[in-house]
């Protein structure tokens, strides 16, 4: 059976001993009030055929109180055992559902601070499947089936060990059918295991198919798309099916398996007893005794098939999380240390290949913005002007050259610190499934009502959402869905000029308001980014913002630099096609 991968949950089980070891007594205490049962109807039946062997005439004969003597005592063991089967639920089942709590907050964890190379490798609904059906299936092995393995252990040493104590013999015939069990559980696994890792990667295919056309929906519909994307679906729903019904008829073989080997044990037991009943070797309430024990490990034997499928199952599902969890951000922390951003910027001689799909971005990009300064960097699409960006907010590390902040390396510097001095509005726009107040306040989680109005406006949307249905309380949708393009642009420029950075990136950001709002937005930023580091990223120039430089990219290089009054007929040509 393999378990190599579910070894890396020992940390979660350490920290959780006391619910293990707790459970642990609690499952021996169980199964020990259990296994009396059968010793205490054995006792009755002797204590019965002896009395009526003795019995001078049995019609006198009274054993009214001696039988409501044993019944009430098998009743106080069952309630016993009920009690303790209680507790040890309330500790095993519980451990597990903290390990599943703790387990998913570290996936969760782990993702955040993995760098945007990895989300453009790996779909959404892959990585999605990893932290809901995969923790669900290890939740499995480290609750039911722990506690069915426990169960299944204590009562065979408890049960075994009392059928010794009465006969060798009759024991060794009794567990004859076992090893065969074992044999069979080991080959069925393994088959099991395989099986299980191919349907976990079915699952997360079927899920990220789901996603996308869920996310894309408008797009499905207007190319009217929805046959086509429901016969893909059918496709891949149908190749699970198929592997999960292949993974059930091994499953199937367990339990026939198990029910004709226990019953086998039952009827070698009636049969081996009474031979040894005829020898005067046992009595006839030890061969009850043996049938109710075989009747006892009748249940834990027929879960080792279950167990040993959810373990297998649990392993796979282990082995893809641990894919994720191994993997380490490219993007390396290694300064702790909050440094005081001024916001001069350096590029010196920097390239870089995008490594998903090893397109190169930029080659020997050379320039330098002094604190306080305004550029403008423009291009053809695909130039190179996102990844400049993207640079400075260091989601990637360069392959070549420098990238200089206040005269130290980008990678000498606090991480969290530096994006956080920098308020970055992207081309492509994300709104949370929020309201809208809680949108804009993201970049500042405390800041007050006031403020977000107050900087609503500064981005000219702040009238547009009054009028909303409530206002800046009004839920935005998936993605900003109940917006307008130009509504979730102002609100994300809102949300980053909300942080107070030192550093201003504006990426196409105005490319969806008209003329008049981009008028009024250009002229708050002005004013109010005059002290402040700006970078704007656009396709064409507004004469209101005066910048310090301009420079024009062209498959990753620069290929004209200078101020507005050097660069005009250039533009004016650009600005032309």
């Amino acid at each position: 059976m393999h378990v190599k991968e579910l070894l890396t949950l020992n940390k979660y089980l350490f920290r959780y001993k006391w619910h293990l070891l707790l459970g642990i007594v609690f499952v021996s205490l169980a199964n020990y009030f259990k296994v009396k049962v059968p010793k205490t109807i054995r006792n009755s039946l002797d204590y019965v055929n002896e009395k009526i062997e003795n019995a001078a005439h049995i019609e006198t004969l009274d054993l009214s109180e001696d039988l409501i003597r044993f019944a009430l005592l098998i009743i106080g063991l069952a309630i016993l055992n009920g009690i303790f089967m209680y507790f040890m639920r309330q500790t095993i089942i519980v451990m597990s559902r903290l390990i599943e709590y703790d387990l998913r907050r570290d996936i969760f964890d782990h993702y955040q601070r993995l760098d945007s190379r990895f989300y453009k490798e790996n779909k959404t609904g892959d990585i999605m499947s990893r932290v809901s059906e995969d923790v669900s299936k290890v939740r499995m092995y480290l609750g039911p089936a722990m506690l069915y393995g426990i169960n299944l252990l204590s009562l065979s040493i408890l049960i075994i060990g009392s059928m010794l104590q009465v006969s060798v013999k009759l024991t060794l015939y009794t567990l004859l059918p076992l090893p065969f069990l074992s044999i069979s559980i080991y080959y069925v696994s393994t088959i099991i295991h395989k099986k299980s890792g191919v349907i976990q990667g079915q699952l997360s295919k079927i899920t990220s198919v789901s996603q996308e056309v869920y996310s894309g929906i408008s797009v499905v519909k207007s190319y009217v798309q929805e046959n086509s994307f429901l016969k893909f679906f059918e496709k891949e729903s149908t190749d699970f099916k198929n592997k999960s019904l292949d993974l059930a008829r091994v499953n199937a073989l367990f339990f026939p398996l198990m029910i004709l080997l226990v019953s086998s044990s039952t009827l070698i037991t009636i049969y081996m007893g009474g031979v040894e009943v005829v020898s005067n070797n046992i009595t006839f309430g030890n061969i009850a005794e043996f049938v109710i024990y075989v009747n006892f490990l009748t249940w834990p034997f027929m879960a080792i098939g279950w167990v040993a499928s959810t373990i297998q199952q649990a392993e796979a599902s282990q082995e893809r999380i641990n894919q994720f969890l191994n993997r380490a951000p490219d993007i390396v922390q290694n300064d702790l240390v909050k440094h005081k951003m001024i916001g001069k910027i350096e590029f010196k001689d920097v390239h870089f290949t995008y490594p998903e799909t090893g397109v190169k971005a930029l080659d020997g990009v050379s320039f330098t913005l002094e604190a306080g300064q305004k550029m403008a960097i423009i291009g053809k699409t695909a130039s190179g002007k996102s990844t400049i960006a993207e640079l400075i907010l260091r989601t990637y590390d360069i392959d070549q050259g420098e990238i200089m902040l206040d005269g130290k390396n980008i990678k000498d510097l606090n991480l969290g610190h530096l994006r956080k001095e920098i308020g970055y509005v992207p081309q492509d726009v994300f709104l949370f499934s929020d309201t809208v107040e809680n949108n804009i306040r993201f970049g500042m989680p405390d800041a007050t009502e006031k403020e977000v109005k107050t900087y609503a406006s500064y981005a000219a949307v702040h009238k547009d959402l009054e009028k909303l249905p409530k206002g800046y309380q009004t839920e935005v949708g998936e993605r900003g869905v109940s917006l307008s393009g130009g509504q979730k642009q102002r609100i994300s420029l809102a949300r980053a000029l909300i942080k107070d950075p030192q550093i201003i990136i504006l990426d196409d950001c105005l490319s969806a308001v008209d003329t008049k709002t981009e008028h009024k937005i250009l002229s708050y930023l002005k004013s109010a980014l005059r002290v402040k580091t700006s970078i704007m990223i656009t396709h064409r120039i507004n004469s209101l913002m005066a910048f310090d430089k301009i420079i024009v990219l062209d498959q990753g290089k620069i290929i004209e630099e200078g101020s507005l009054e050097e660069l005009k007929s250039y533009l004016d040509r650009f600005s032309n096609n």
